[in-house]
């Protein structure tokens, strides 16, 4: 498969708060927009095809509060300079299949996913002409798809979307199902670090270990280009690699019942760290052991 000319920029949260299974929705949205000062959205606008002029659409279809959600992205990139930012509330299926809506993800540059239920955005819009659209941008153009949230637990093929963090290692605790499919073999979950999610990653890996989970702690995210993965952000990206697990209960056991996992491999990244998904290596910028050089 080639590699998309697209860039994919997923963020842990911190704004529109819920999944399936949380309806703690925010409604102070401003004391939530530090992220936006630590250079997510400026990387957004700086990737994008026409800088500052670019169009960008934020989609709030996964949102309970779209007109507030909506709004304050909408101030922040134009906060940052932005131009052409509208705003994008896909309702119900008919309309993700109308010509207009089409004709906006046509013109569009960015796509920006916010946060909410993804179990809501993925069945309003998967299959739709409008979602075949934007992996259509994302494959051939040079284009940007970015979540946040239910945004981006959205973005790969496979999504978690039901689970409790304190129960996420006993057996049949967490849901998933298809997402919109833009990155294949990996898992994103988010709200990572500030939500204890770490059982849900482990369970999702275990369950098919050719999957990379990545938890996105807040204030942060991962930018994603020609197969490299950096870190963005003022926190943690936790990495699972299922591919070196010795042993595991998982098929002896009852649903319900603890998860015994041998020889897991977790990476942590910081601002600016990248993994590459080819070659599966990760590189630490501020390495202690290999720095950069000095000049003498």
């Amino acid at each position: 498969m080639t590699k998309p000319v697209g860039k994919l920029i997923v963020i842990g949260g911190a704004v529109n708060k819920g999944s399936f299974a949380e309806t703690d929705f925010d409604q102070n949205i401003e004391k939530n927009l530090n992220f936006f000062e630590r250079g997510i959205l400026r990387k957004i606008i700086n990737e994008s095809k026409h800088k500052e002029d670019s169009v960008i659409e934020i989609i709030t279809t996964a949102s309970q509060i779209p007109q507030i959600v909506g709004s304050e992205y909408k101030k922040a990139f134009e906060f940052l300079g932005a131009r052409n930012v509208n705003i994008l509330d896909v309702h119900n299926r008919d309309e993700a299949n109308s010509d207009a809506i089409v004709a906006r993800a046509n013109a569009a540059d960015v796509v920006m996913f916010t946060g909410g239920d993804q179990l809501r955005l993925t069945s309003i819009l998967g299959g739709t002409r409008f979602h075949d659209t934007i992996l259509l941008k994302y494959q051939e153009q040079d284009f940007i798809y970015s979540g946040t949230s239910a945004g981006a637990a959205a973005a790969s093929e496979n999504m978690i979307y039901q689970g409790s963090s304190s129960e996420a290692l006993l057996k049949g605790e967490i849901k998933t199902t298809q997402g919109l499919g833009l990155i294949d073999n990996v898992i994103i979950d988010t709200h990572f670090v500030q939500r204890g999610r770490i059982g849900r990653l482990f369970q999702a890996v275990v369950n098919n270990p050719r999957t990379l989970g990545i938890g996105l702690g807040e204030d942060t995210g991962l930018f994603i280009h020609n197969e490299v993965m950096t870190a963005v952000g003022s926190g943690l990206v936790i990495l699972v690699d299922g591919r070196f697990i010795k042993d595991t209960n998982l098929t002896n056991i009852n649903l319900g019942e603890p998860i015994s996992i041998d020889n897991l491999t977790v990476h942590v990244l910081s601002m600016n760290d990248h993994y590459d998904l080819t070659t599966k290596i990760l590189t630490i910028e501020n390495s202690q052991f290999n720095p950069i050089p000095q000049d003498r």
